[in-house]
């Protein structure tokens, strides 16, 4: 009997679009399909990317060659990286899926970039120690936040007060990469300084309050189906903004939680501040996490959970940085150096002064013209460093005389 196979089941149909304008209909359809407001961001500025890049024709009059042609042009003229032409790629192909709703074949045969396997850049724990004592104070908990828990910068700004658990020493993680939560240790060393800051953030919360301001931005339809919970305490969040802003989408004026850019400025100003040369950005203080609790002999599966990783290979990427260094292998460099009496290893050092001969075996620098170096009574190595020795001073006689 030949195995029965189930049909591939189809997406269910998008409603109409309503919008007219195109950039419109794109906000539209990602709104409809709970994309996050980054992805938003991102796909509306390749989409336009693409429209100016042949001169503003509407996308449904191009085709397989225009968008080949844009990709290229990104890739042999912008240099981007591969992530970059990835998600432009993306950008194009749910425009002529979800909004113009064309099904078009020659998607498929697009060519996609491979990317490249990079190991990630981790500090170690002096290192850590030295870009958080020069965080400046506003932003020093925050990072020993996201150090201590493993939690990525946007999860850790949009922390709200009612996910952090102190008598359990928990943080629950909501809407993480993928929409997915997880549930993190609190460092107990970090619970005084947290505290400390719930109740700064709660005079906020307490004035916006009396003001009668907008609530903070809800999750989803949470606004809708719970009209006051934006206004509630529980909701608000631990790092906010000490001034309003307009809300990117709806534009009302709230209280939201403090910017990433701050944060990465004020990250970049303290990695300079403590003479580290790595590249380190915050999402540094993640892999750093990772690779040390695994340093500490934690199981991989336990670091995969606390990192949110859907597949455990993505986690698996720590145990490469873990073998740099060599580990157990010994560099050949430092067998030889081994191998060489103490006198003749100051070569391998390349900020060693060469030795200079004991007194007692110099000669005259007249005698050098008639005794053979052989009749020094020096090791090999030693005559050759006899001989350069008193060249180099004959020299220096001669350029003083003349």
């Amino acid at each position: 009997m030949h195995p029965r196979h189930s049909p591939p089941q189809l997406s269910p149909p998008l409603p109409p679009i309503e919008s007219s304008r195109l950039i419109d209909q794109v906000r539209e359809r990602v709104r409809c399909l709970h994309y996050s407001i980054r992805t938003e961001q991102a796909y509306v500025h390749w989409i336009k990317a693409f429209v100016r890049f042949h001169g503003l024709r509407h996308p449904s009059e191009l085709g397989a060659p225009e968008v080949e042609a844009f990709l290229s042009w990104l890739a042999s003229e912008r240099k981007v990286a591969v992530a970059t032409h990835k998600q432009a790629l993306s950008a194009l192909v749910f425009l002529y899926q979800k909004v113009l709703g064309t099904d078009l074949p020659w998607l498929a045969e697009i060519g996609r970039p491979k990317s490249r396997v990079r190991l990630p850049v981790v500090l170690t724990h002096d290192e850590v120690s030295r870009v958080l004592m020069a965080l400046d104070v506003e932003h020093r908990l925050l990072g020993q936040l996201l150090y201590g828990t493993g939690m990525r910068i946007m999860e850790g700004i949009r922390l709200r007060v009612k996910d952090v658990d102190f008598e359990r020493q928990a943080i629950v993680v909501r809407e993480g990469k993928g929409a997915k939560d997880r549930v993190v240790m609190l460092p107990a060393t970090l619970v005084p300084a947290l505290r400390e800051q719930i109740a700064r953030a709660r005079v906020l919360w307490a004035g916006d309050r009396e003001a009668q301001l907008e609530g903070v931005h809800m999750p989803v339809a949470l606004a809708r189906k719970y009209p006051r919970a934006a206004n509630a305490w529980s909701w608000f969040w631990v790092f906010p903004r000490l001034d309003l802003a307009a809300d990117p989408r709806g534009g009302q004026v709230r209280r939201h939680h403090v910017f990433e850019q701050t944060f990465q400025r004020g990250f970049k100003r303290a990695v300079e501040r403590a003479g580290i040369v790595k590249p380190a950005t915050p999402h540094t203080l993640r892999h750093s996490f990772a690779t040390h609790l695994l340093q500490s002999g934690y199981d991989i599966r336990t670091v995969q959970e606390l990192l949110g990783h859907a597949d455990v290979s993505t986690t698996m990427i720590y145990t490469h940085v873990l073998k740099l260094g060599g580990g157990a292998v010994r560099s050949p460099l430092d067998a030889l150096r081994a191998a060489l009496p103490e006198a003749d290893r100051w070569y391998l050092d390349s900020n060693a002064a060469r030795p200079q001969p004991p007194l007692q075996a110099r000669m005259p620098l007249a005698s050098y013209g008639t005794a053979p170096i052989a009749s020094i009574e020096l090791p090999p190595l030693r005559q050759w460093q006899h001989l350069q020795s008193a060249r180099t001073e004959l020299l220096i006689d001669v350029h003083a005389d003349a």
